[in-house]
């Protein structure tokens, strides 16, 4: 078939090159023009034939947005149009319904497989109408992995990237529950080897995954991700799973604790802990960890915690720390 693909990034690009390899015309277009095969939407509009099928790859929000709303000024009737990238579902109603005023069809396209999607193929939630999707299929059938599964119409338009959404929000539990683990066996002086550990787990345990073969990976180039930052981005799409669990009144508390977990991840000293601290110390006397004072050590110990006269009276600064009531 022949297709237009817009935005050529790291998931864009790998997937036109896909798509070449199974034989199908790609006509690209990005604003870099070291990548683009044509230099406006106008030319690749004009490169398709009819009916024709453009594939967006481009960032959600705005970027998304605008650029639906620029081809449904270039395409017509029986035309149809692809949101690829991390759109919320809420989005493609909204598109659909604007493009509908012209007959233009419009499906949208959950993906995942990344930086490996080339080789491996590219997981597929698709929604829309059933004649929008057939005008699709032969693409969606070579972006997919092989075998008889990697591909799924969700059903109607919103189904596949509200999909996407949800599984993006069991992958952010996931990965927590693995760093949580791996966090508590390198904390101990029991375990010697961890990555072993970890590669152990890739077969015949119940929580093998891909996502656990990735950590093995990473753990093989640097043990102790020591160069590694402490800090993780959220791409949006687990805040809009707990807006939608909210929405529905559906418990995932899985995925909100690995959501707020990323928010910790971000605070160099956490507001809230300052809280719990300060808390702890006024109803039990439990030592506050504090800065020393300009020239000087704390408690004469260089580095160590200054603790309050109650919690002295407590017998905190012995050593002993009394427990939570």
């Amino acid at each position: 078939m022949d297709i237009g693909l817009i935005g050529l990034g790291k998931m864009g690009g790998n997937m036109r090159e896909r798509l070449r390899r199974s034989g199908h015309t790609v006509v690209g277009y990005d604003r870099n023009p070291d990548l683009a095969d044509v230099g406006s939407l106008e030319e690749l509009v004009a490169a398709l034939p009819s009916p024709k099928v453009v594939w967006v790859m481009v960032p959600a929000g705005e970027p998304t947005r605008s650029t639906v709303a620029e081809l449904k000024e270039l395409l017509g009737e029986g035309d149809v149009i692809v949101d690829g990238g991390n759109s919320r579902w809420t989005d493609d109603i909204a598109n659909a319904a604007s493009l509908a005023e012209k007959k233009i069809g419009y499906v949208d396209c959950g993906v995942s497989g990344g930086v490996w999607g080339l080789e491996n193929g590219y997981a597929l939630m698709y929604g829309g109408a059933a004649e929008d999707i057939a005008k699709v299929q032969p693409a969606f059938d070579s972006l997919k992995p092989e075998g008889d599964f990697g591909a799924v119409h969700a059903g109607k338009v919103g189904a596949g990237h509200f999909s996407k959404m949800v599984h993006n929000g069991i992958e952010y539990a996931l990965m927590q529950s693995y760093a949580e683990g791996w966090e508590l066996l390198e904390k101990v002086d029991l375990v010697d080897n961890v990555t072993e550990v970890f590669r152990s787990w890739r077969e015949g345990t119940v929580i093998r995954s891909w996502l656990l073969d990735l950590l093995v990976t990473a753990l093989d180039d640097e043990p102790g991700l020591e160069s590694i930052a402490g800090y993780a981005e959220d791409s949006g799409e687990g805040r809009w799973t707990v807006e939608a669990a909210i929405d529905n009144a559906v418990p995932v508390p899985a995925i909100a604790a690995s959501l707020f977990a990323r928010f910790v991840s971000r605070q160099d000293d956490s507001p809230a802990m300052k809280a719990i601290a300060a808390m702890r110390n006024q109803f039990g006397g439990h030592a506050m960890k504090t800065e020393a004072p300009a020239g000087g050590d704390v408690e004469g110990r260089k580095g160590g915690p200054e603790v309050s006269e109650a919690a002295a009276k407590a017998g905190a600064g012995d050593g002993h720390v009394p427990g939570e009531s």
